[in-house]
């Protein structure tokens, strides 16, 4: 690996230089983070303290927030502070250490999603096998697999970006460090770069969503077999979440990663990946909650354990 460390810190242009727009801007990313945190860690908190929620299904859940506030955690306390700084500076190792962080946890998110799609493939197509075919022994690995895929796809991508040459330009049209944007000042051939983001980043999108495509394949097959209103009402309530969660934040990433480097706009760009890394997080504990009976007793019983509500 060279040596081609000429910048030592990177500037981040972020979405303005005008002031009253930047403390606008710090107002509104303050509460989505305030709210993307309290939304997550309640969630959390929820499958853990409660043994009704002590299922896979949950389990996964619980891991989604987990990787969801330390997605946001990321992004969002570095950008708040640059809204209100004049130097709106990073470190070469820190924009390294955060690019990995947030390629490490967008991609275990998407390995993560494949995978609670499985889990409801399994507990709609063959509940009564549900306890034995998705057992610790078969969830956990998947939980593993998904935080080591996500690691070595964002190793691959870091050392790569960074042993590129910085010589040309050290400022960032990005609010934090993402790799088209990086490979956009880099004053060396990117064009490894490009393809390995382009066939890494589309293969990995290619095999998750036919993971998700294929389980719900089946579930429909077993929905067409349920008779009651009811029961395909339970089904399309707990699968309708999931699917929506998958659908915006899969569009995203392909928005964003998979197409040709001569139709990137980052200012554009900066938009998508603002979305998928700071307000889907925030979205996502409503969208996973808001139609799920068993969370929202769950959350009943802490109110009324906690602060005497009838």
């Amino acid at each position: 690996m060279k040596n081609h460390t000429e910048v030592t810190i990177f500037v981040l242009k972020g979405f303005t230089d005008k002031l009253e727009l930047q403390t606008i801007l710090f107002f509104l990313f303050l509460a989505i983070y305030f709210f993307t945190m309290m939304g997550n860690l309640v969630l959390v908190s929820l499958v853990i303290g409660d043994s009704r929620l002590h299922n896979p299904m949950y389990y996964f859940l619980s891991v989604l927030s987990s990787v969801d506030a330390c997605f946001s955690s990321v992004i969002t306390p570095n950008m708040l502070v640059h809204f209100m700084s004049k130097n709106k500076i990073i470190s070469f190792l820190g924009c390294a250490t955060q690019m990995f962080l947030a390629v490490t946890f967008g991609t275990t998110e998407c390995f993560l999603l494949a995978a609670m799609a499985y889990d409801r493939y399994v507990a709609i197509y063959n509940p009564l096998l549900y306890s034995v075919s998705m057992s610790p022994r078969v969830y956990v690995p998947l939980i593993v697999a998904s935080y080591v895929g996500g690691i070595l796809h964002a190793s691959i991508h870091t050392v790569a970006t960074f042993s590129l040459s910085f010589c040309a330009s050290n400022e960032i049209r990005h609010v934090f460090c993402d790799i088209p944007p990086l490979l956009a000042i880099s004053c060396s051939d990117t064009h490894t770069n490009q393809l390995l983001l382009f066939y890494l980043v589309g293969s990995i999108e290619i095999v998750t969503i036919l993971i998700v495509l294929i389980s719900y394949g089946f579930i429909l097959l077993a929905i067409l077999k349920i008779h009651s209103a009811a029961g395909r009402r339970k089904v399309f309530s707990t699968c309708g979440s999931h699917l929506t969660g998958v659908s915006i934040y899969h569009g995203t990433i392909l928005f964003t990663y998979v197409r040709p480097s001569s139709s990137y706009a980052l200012d554009h760009d900066m938009i998508v990946s603002t979305f998928y890394t700071i307000v889907i997080p925030m979205l996502n504990p409503i969208i996973y909650s808001l139609r799920n009976k068993d969370v929202k007793e769950a959350m009943k019983r802490v109110f009324q354990k906690n602060w005497f509500i009838d």
